[in-house]
């Protein structure tokens, strides 16, 4: 059977046969645009979700591991903390910035629902602090890159829907972090789920929207 653009261009040319040559020129060229169209629309339908869902929803290797997740720099940005700890005061001099970032997907989301969706991957990125540089004479501001915290929701692998990372300044892949080390906090004192909106100055107001927000576990001190 012929492709549906051969057919065309045959009957193109029966047409130069009837109405001229000049006349069928012109039919032959407005057909080929139409099929050259109708070919990068399929291709852009068929070849762009397929890239987004790459970019942004977590990758594993072979073995379960978590794939360092590069792009995340161009991930929407939450907010940024100065020596945030949950065990006490650390007393440095020098104290670590930490950045939240999110999947651009799981934002949309969570701003007309108030809810995490499956596949939500959040990255807490850890730079070192500086007082000292250049021309500036008080305060702290951003240095080395020290590491990532990773926080991945992705119901079909994990039976508890979330799962914790850590990767140092040159992983490239790492396992899941065991319960005890960050789930069962974030399941204690998180106010969204097992994210901390709490901390989060942009996306508090949306989840008391929505109701999704726990007032008294996020504003409980321990």
């Amino acid at each position: 059977m012929l492709a549906p653009s051969l057919k065309r261009v045959r009957a193109a040319n029966r047409s130069a046969m009837r109405f001229g040559l000049a006349a069928a020129t012109l039919y032959i060229l407005a057909v080929a645009t139409a099929v050259t169209a109708e070919h990068n629309t399929a291709a852009a339908q068929n070849t762009k979700p397929r890239a987004e869902a790459s970019q942004h929803t977590p990758q594993y290797t072979p073995d379960g591991q978590l794939v360092f997740p590069s792009n995340y720099r161009e991930w929407v940005y939450l907010s940024s903390g100065l020596g945030m700890t949950y065990t006490g005061p650390m007393g440095e001099d020098d104290p670590m910035f930490t950045n939240v970032f999110v999947t651009p997907e799981a934002y949309r989301a969570f701003t007309v629902t108030g809810k995490w969706p499956d596949k939500t991957v959040f990255v807490v990125e850890e730079r070192g602090s500086s007082r000292k540089g250049s021309i500036n004479k008080g305060g702290h501001y951003q240095s080395e890159f020290m590491g990532l915290g990773v926080e991945v929701k992705d119901e079909s692998r994990f039976p508890e829907k979330w799962a914790y990372f850590a990767f140092g300044p040159r992983s490239e892949s790492t396992k899941a972090r065991p319960k005890d080390k960050c789930w069962q906090c974030h399941e204690d004192h998180a106010a969204v789920e097992h994210s901390f909106v709490q901390f989060y100055p942009t996306l508090k107001p949306i989840a008391q929207k929505f109701g999704t927000y726990k007032t008294a576990v996020a504003e409980s001190q321990r």
